[in-house]
């Protein structure tokens, strides 16, 4: 996910992205904890989707007190 994606999308839209790839990340660590994890890459992607995410969260909210 691109982060002009997630420029374009609303906060709630954030919120439930946020949520399903924080569950995406758990299922991902059980997966590596059992040695079922095929691709170790999405790891990664996962962890940087979730903090793209947010840091734009943080950035609206700062532009809402303005």
């Amino acid at each position: 996910m691109k982060a002009s994606e997630i420029k374009g999308m609303s906060v709630d839209e954030m919120n439930e992205k946020l949520a399903s790839l924080k569950e995406e990340l758990f299922a991902l660590r059980f997966q590596l904890a059992v040695n079922q994890l095929e691709n170790t890459a999405r790891l990664k992607a996962v962890k940087k989707d979730i903090a793209r995410i947010k840091t734009s969260l943080r950035a609206a909210e700062l532009n809402a007190e303005q």
